[in-house]
């Protein structure tokens, strides 16, 4: 098994170049980065993908990238959940921790290069995706996952979209805030659904079954930094042993034997932020085992029947992967964004614990 154990200062680069070049060799010529060679694009992924260009210091690509999802926003501010090339092949539905997320891809962009030109450029696109988010918060605070064809909200939250959401509107206000924009909507917003991620667990999972057994449902209120100290430290143990098989990687579900190396890379970046940074290190190492030859990385790998399920490497599986290195590198100036709180004078609530 092919093991990296990576430090502050030292980002493997020649190592992880095939990786940033498997992105560039998948993206196509109008920007949009498919999941792999003919394969669907979804906004989400497209952006993990990105950040990953620009993690590799591919800057031009990252930005040709943010300018298809500029070209292909819907005048209300959303994008269609699914993309074939210039076509938008699933408008059934938007989902709207999909469309927040150009927010955190705008916001990750700047931070590596600074570049104010940028942020201005791209910031109408971001209020206007931010704009269609929020106008699907509940008034009990949590954001509806879907919106149909028809502008009707599909009524019920995920504690993983909701806590990614937060993240987004936290790195709109951020932006906001550098431009001199007005933001206190936004920001109200944000505490409101950030109380409610923290106290209110009756607010999701409301028509189907908890998404309890979902590895995300546990790390991404940490990973995004709904809750963080003591709180994330027992949120990591109290399911550790449920979630992490040893030696391969964090699993999807509780009751498969499948891990995924992009939820693994995102649960790097939680343990980061929970302040457990010898267990993010060791698995992270885990994962160079699932690199293939091109710099690719296996989606996910089934460890009862020992094999490599799906046989696809995704795009945004090597961009979470640049992104979790970077964060144990301190590489980019990007680094901490999944590591820390960036906004003043917030109220985490440190002693309200996310019930399920």
């Amino acid at each position: 098994m092919k093991n990296l154990l990576l430090s502050k200062g030292f980002f493997p680069e020649s190592l992880l170049r095939p990786t940033v070049n498997y992105i560039l060799q998948n993206q196509l010529s109008n920007g949009c980065i498919p999941w792999f060679a003919n394969g669907k694009a979804d906004p989400w992924d497209h952006i993990e993908a990105a950040m990953g260009l620009t993690i590799g210091g591919e800057l031009a690509a990252a930005r040709n990238a943010y300018q298809w999802l500029a070209q292909e926003q819907l005048d209300d501010g959303s994008w269609w959940a699914n993309y074939l090339g210039d076509e938008a092949v699933d408008k059934n539905h938007r989902e709207t921790n999909f469309i927040a997320y150009i927010a955190t891809g705008i916001w990750h962009y700047y931070l590596v290069t600074q570049d104010a030109k940028f942020l201005r450029d791209f910031f109408p696109a971001v209020k206007k995706a931010i704009g269609f988010v929020l106008r699907y918060q509940a008034p009990t605070g949590e954001i509806y996952w879907a919106v149909g064809e028809d502008n009707s909200a599909k009524k019920d939250a995920l504690v993983t979209a909701s806590s990614s959401i937060y993240k987004s509107v936290e790195c709109a206000i951020l932006i906001a805030q550098t431009l001199g924009e007005e933001s206190a909507h936004w920001y109200k917003a944000w505490q409101h659904l950030g109380n409610t991620l923290r106290r209110h667990p009756e607010c999701f999972d409301r028509t189907w079954e908890p998404k309890t057994r979902f590895s995300m449902d546990w790390f991404y209120p940490i990973l995004t930094g709904v809750v963080h100290s003591k709180i994330a430290h027992q949120r990591i143990e109290s399911k550790w042993s449920t979630f992490v098989e040893p030696n391969i990687g964090c699993r999807c579900v509780s009751d498969e034997p499948w891990v995924t190396v992009a939820e693994s890379c995102e649960l790097t970046l939680a343990l980061l932020a929970a302040g457990e940074h010898a267990k993010a290190v060791n698995l992270f190492s885990w994962l160079h085992q699932f690199m293939d030859d091109d710099g690719g990385y296996w989606t996910g790998y089934n460890f009862r029947d020992q094999v490599i399920w799906p046989r696809e490497k995704t795009t945004w599986t090597a961009g979470a992967i640049l992104l979790a290195a970077d964060a144990l590198t301190g590489h980019t100036g990007a680094a901490r964004l999944f590591l820390e709180p960036a906004l003043e004078n917030i109220d985490l609530a440190l002693n309200l614990k996310i019930e399920h």
